[in-house]
């Protein structure tokens, strides 16, 4: 209200100047007379006072009160068997307090409005009791101001209210809602081992000087939405009983959540933390939401939580995220620095040496640390430790081939034993396998079970989108020297390939399906062994059947004895070779097949006389089984590599 506005109720004209359009003094009318209790007469004003008891109503909106005229007042109600003073109703709205205002350990029965009131001097709530409802709405406070001890026992209510030096709500307990919306406090905040019984409302709160929060208890909801904390901001120890919500806060300075605990949801939702943050060691039952928040400092989080969400979440400086328990989704989010996130096996525990509580989260299993989503991360900077990736996704994941894997960090399996598939058995080839494959497998008709299923939002992705995705993997291990850990994903960006039926041909996808059947891509050494073994024996039956002729050819020599004597001549030849008949599966041949057999594995020849079919046969042989052998140790190579 403007102070050339009359005020809405019957006031004071004391120092009015019409010239100026100033209505002067706005205190209410004592009742009977025409002047507020400020510039009544001392006798009129005596008379008053005497008439007051203990528990009265008193209405003395607009009234500037000095020191010693609030002293008279609340002295007359004072209760003798205490000492402090008990009010009924109280109205103070738009009154000026000159001086120091002591209200400690004042009872106020009933409404206790003090709206747009303005205190020029400390002003002093200690112990005091509103048992009904308290309005500082709009209210400024110009000097130190202290709640310590208050209980509010009905609603109250700090709307717009001014803190322009120290405000204390120390050990303060609000046993029903507390509303502090838009108000500002230029100096220290203190709601150091506050309680807030019915939730507390602080959006668009501004806090200019120090906040803390040491130990403060919070039993319903506590909302700082849009508040703006420009100096040091300390939740230590606090306890969030229900839904804590930061959505749109801005943190100036530097902000500490060590020891909190939250049983229900931690909501910081394009939050801006702009200087140095230290998000725990905090413990969540909830959901830990960072979605859309902006980190322009190094933060350091460390969280035992039920879930965490950093959905397009912008880390604009190096970060080090350590997990318990969680399920993270990091989908969209930019790191322009180095990120690491990584989970922690045992509590985490607090500078003092003692173990933070995770009574919270006693009904959570001890489940690893698991990555829901890297989709649309540019992984240049991430790094992973001792993270569970079985349901990540990660189609979509720039610079996959750069991120770092330390630690035990696990993928999906294969459906193990043996399956039915279009009414035939198969067995799944043990390896590891990313979630989107899965949830494709799993959605291709007639498919085997034990893959699992695209959960809701997971998308669709083929063997085009994932082929590239195996590929980096693939090089990511590669490039961190662990050529045996690197397998699994080569052979995962084969097996895409191979049932690509828009990027790869249908010639490549039948020679990915040859590569397939005889090695395993390469991978699977018993797979080229056993192959190796079949065409052996195939050689050898062979061999013995149509390869070896039916006897070995004797030598025959040839040539002309001149009657008078001299040198002799003698050409040695071979006789005709002969197929086989009758019984060709004898010892002796299959020697011989043998021979012929195992020189071939290793490309030589035996030596040995052949028929013509016998000849193709062995020629046949010392292509492929070498071949085999070499793609069986290719297979044993990539497994023992480093």
């Amino acid at each position: 209200m403007s102070t050339s506005e009359p005020p809405p109720w019957p006031h004071c004209t004391h120092g009015a100047d019409p010239a100026a359009n100033s209505v002067g003094c706005r205190g209410i009318h004592v009742p009977g007379h025409t002047a507020c209790l400020a510039h009544l007469a001392d006798a009129d004003r005596d008379a008053y006072l005497a008439g007051l008891t203990v528990g009265s109503d008193i209405d003395h909106r607009g009234t500037p009160f000095t020191e010693p005229l609030l002293d008279a007042l609340l002295n007359t109600l004072r209760d003798p068997a205490t000492g402090h003073a008990r009010l009924g109703t109280a109205h103070f709205g738009l009154a000026t307090f000159q001086g120091d205002a002591g209200f400690v350990a004042a009872t106020f029965q009933g409404d206790a409005r003090f709206e747009a009131a303005t205190f020029q001097g400390d002003a002093r709530f200690e112990a005091a009791i509103f048992v009904s409802g308290a309005s500082f709405e709009s209210a400024t406070f110009v000097s130190d101001v202290s709640f310590q001890s208050a209980t509010f026992v009905s609603g109250a209510s700090f709307q717009s209210a001014t803190f322009q030096d120290e405000a204390s709500f120390l050990l303060s307990t609000f046993m029903s809602r507390s509303d502090f919306r838009a108000a500002t406090f230029q100096n220290q905040a203190w709601f150091d081992l506050a309680t807030f019984q019915g939730g507390a409302v602080l959006e668009l709160a501004t806090f200019q000087g120090d906040a803390r929060f040491i130990s403060a208890t919070f039993q319903g909801d506590a909302r700082f939405d849009s508040a703006t904390f420009q100096s040091y901001t300390s939740f230590m120890s606090a306890t969030f009983q229900g839904d804590a919500r930061f959505m749109a806060a801005i943190f100036q300075g530097d902000a500490l959540f060590e020891s909190a605990t939250f049983q229900g949801n931690a909501e910081f939702q394009a939050a801006v933390f702009e200087r140095w943050v230290s998000l725990g060691p905090l413990v969540c039952a909830g959901q830990v939401s960072l979605s859309g928040a902006v980190f322009n400092g190094p933060a350091t989080l460390s969280f035992a939580a039920h879930r965490l969400e950093c959905q397009w979440t912008r880390w604009l400086s190096t970060a080090e995220v350590r997990l318990r328990y969680a399920t993270v989704d990091f989908a969209h989010a930019v790191f322009e620095y180095p990120l690491t996130i990584a989970a922690k096996a045992d509590p985490f525990v607090l500078p003092n040496g003692q173990p933070v509580a995770e009574q919270v989260l006693a009904q959570v299993p001890d489940a690893p640390v698991r990555i829901a989503s890297l989709r649309g991360v540019d992984a240049a900077h991430l790094v992973l430790a001792d993270v569970d990736l079985s349901g990540c996704l990660f189609t979509g994941t720039v610079h996959l081939d750069q991120v770092r894997l330390e630690g035990d960090c696990s993928f999906d399996a294969v459906p193990p034993g043996m399956h039915w598939q279009r009414g035939r058995p198969v067995w799944f080839t043990a390896r590891r396998t990313l979630a989107e494959e899965q949830h494709w497998r799993a959605g291709q008709p007639g498919a085997a079970r034990g893959w699992n299923v695209a959960v809701l939002g997971a998308g669709r992705a083929g063997p085009t989108q994932l082929a590239p995705v195996y590929r980096a993997l693939r090089k990511a291990f590669e490039d961190g020297k662990n050529e045996p850990g690197a397998a699994d994903f080569y052979y995962g960006e084969m097996e895409m390939r191979r049932h690509d039926r828009t990027g790869t041909s249908r010639a490549e996808r039948g020679l990915l399906h040859a590569y397939w059947m005889l090695s395993g891509y390469g991978l699977r050494a018993l797979r080229a062994l056993g192959w190796l073994a079949v065409t052996m024996l195939i050689t050898l039956v062979l061999m013995m059947g149509f390869g070896l002729p039916k006897e070995t050819p004797k030598q025959e020599a040839t040539g002309t004895v001149p009657s008078g004597g001299g040198r002799v001549t003698f050409e040695i030849e071979k006789g005709n070779l002969q197929n086989p008949t009758g019984n060709r599966f004898t010892g002796k041949r299959f020697e011989k097949a043998l021979n012929v057999t195992l020189n071939s594995v290793v490309f030589r020849s035996s030596g040995q006389d052949l028929t013509t079919a016998g000849t193709y046969i062995e020629m046949t042989s010392r292509l492929v089984e070498p071949a085999l052998l070499a793609l069986a140790v290719l297979a044993v190579r990539g497994r023992i590599k480093r």
